[in-house]
């Protein structure tokens, strides 16, 4: 390493944040770029530790150490391509990634890791800066085709290595714009659509074609599909929303959290919403449920729509300060978090549950709610505990069950686990010979970094697949 006792003289700090008064009229990314010297101090800190749990913390297997000596040292382009070699969109996952290698840095055992993230964010955007975002010379065409459904990042991730191993890839969307998740489900506060757009353009230059609103399984028939591609990669994510069957569910003013956050997306993007009822927070008592990222997303949401008052609710218990014993270094920390957004003025409440919405034929205007203890690995409601808490627009932000159900996994009758996910083997082949599947379609909901990895672990499944079909033809 390039100062092995790096970590003894430099803290550790994070990004910058734009102050709360100013971001919270916009729409605009909430963190803010690190001066070059500072992040190479912070790369500095990377320790010449002999075994680097961040890798295992990885699951794209991003060489850390590797890339973080060459910032060090001064060798961006150098250390860019070292990431890139493991991960196709750095500037997307230095945003949206919560950095499970940092969880696994040796340096956690002092709660003070490398701050990775941020690294690999400067150096995402050094790429998107320069020679490295041009696109790659096109390689010799193979002459095969393979047909991509879905434009989230497993879908997005694979279609790139494909492309590049000179195989002809379509990717499609059945949504008017191509990102999938990366472009709807999560705000520009936190990832500004531009570095999107580059990557797309990045795409369709070594050869990608995106064809949009296109419903695969519906407009468009998977026979039809099959009879035109080598091979098929299904990469429709898990988009099935959790709901809350309670009374008062049917009333106005409670809505799934995708559709809100979609809707405000499309707000930003300049779309004309006139065929759309408008979800707004303005002016009203707000209530999340759930305390996860999309949660979090939604409180943003709603702060900067003008809410009156946000309430964040979690069914879970308050999660401890520190790590306890039975969660050691190098696990996920399971310890209290905040995201930006809960700096902006919401209030959160743990161990609670939503019994019953009350309201009317104009909408919902209370919730109730009993406390929880949790035994044995259940809530069980706390006797006199019932609360009666004002709320005028719920968002219900309490994960994905798995993928939405669509004809086109019924007709080819693909293999599923109990949970709906289509089963893959470790190339991501499915049950039926010549089609994949990648991310939250088979994992199940995840991380964008795991949809990352498993789209270019399909992408090696389908390259290995036509291979073996050309080398038994003889070609």
């Amino acid at each position: 390493m390039g100062d092995p006792r790096g970590f003894l003289k430099v803290t550790r700090v994070k990004e910058g944040e734009r102050p709360v008064a100013e971001r919270v009229r916009d729409y605009r990314e909430v963190t803010l770029p690190s001066p070059f010297a500072e992040v190479q101090a912070q790369a500095s800190r990377c320790m010449d530790c002999g075994i680097p749990f961040c890798h295992s913390g990885c699951p794209l297997g991003n060489l850390i150490p590797e890339w973080n000596d060459l910032f060090y040292r001064g060798r961006l382009d150098e250390a860019a391509r070292r990431l890139l070699a493991t991960n196709n969109f750095p500037e997307i996952t230095g945003r949206v990634c919560p950095a499970p290698c940092e969880a696994s840095c040796v340096l956690n055992l002092e709660e003070s890791p490398v701050t990775i993230k941020l690294v690999e964010r400067t150096l995402g955007d050094h790429v998107l800066h320069g020679e490295l975002a041009e696109p790659l010379p096109k390689q010799t065409s193979t002459g095969r085709r393979v047909a991509v459904v879905g434009s989230g990042p497993a879908g997005l991730a694979a279609a790139q290595q494909l492309a590049r191993a000179g195989h002809a890839v379509t990717v499609f969307e059945r949504d008017d714009r191509l990102g999938g998740l990366l472009r709807y489900g999560i705000p520009d506060f936190k990832l500004e659509k531009d570095l999107l757009d580059r990557r797309l353009a990045q795409l369709a230059a070594e050869g990608v074609k995106f064809v949009t609103g296109v419903e695969v399984g519906g407009t468009l028939p998977v026979a039809t599909l099959r009879r035109e591609a080598d091979a098929l990669l299904f990469a429709m994510g898990a988009r099935q929303p959790r709901n809350l069957t309670v009374p008062g569910r049917e009333l106005p003013g409670i809505h799934f959290a995708m559709d809100f956050l979609t809707q405000q997306n499309r707000r930003v993007a300049g779309d004309a919403l006139s065929d759309e009822a408008p979800i707004s927070a303005q002016g009203k008592a707000v209530v999340v449920i759930g305390g996860g990222d999309t949660g979090a997303d939604c409180v943003g949401t709603a702060v900067r729509q003008g809410a009156s008052r946000v309430l964040q609710l979690e069914l879970l218990p308050e999660p401890p300060e520190r790590r306890r014993a039975e969660n050691p270094w190098p696990e996920w920390p399971l310890v209290f978090r905040s995201s930006t957004s809960h700096a902006e003025g919401a209030v959160r409440a743990f161990a609670l549950s939503t019994v019953a919405f009350e309201g009317n034929a104009a909408g919902v205007t209370h919730l109730r709610t009993t406390r929880v203890s949790w035994e044995d690995g259940r809530p069980h409601p706390v006797p006199g505990s019932e609360e009666r808490l004002p709320a005028e627009l719920v968002l219900l932000a309490m994960g994905f069950v798995g993928p939405e159900p669509r004809g086109l996994l019924e007709e080819l009758a693909l293999a599923r686990d109990a949970r709906g996910n289509v089963t893959v083997g470790p190339d991501g082949a499915t049950s039926e010979p010549g089609v994949f599947a990648a991310g939250d379609l088979s994992r199940g909901p995840s991380l964008v970094v795991w949809a990352l990895a498993d789209g270019r672990r399909a992408a090696a499944g389908i390259e290995a697949y036509l291979r073996s079909a050309a080398a038994s033809r003889g070609q």
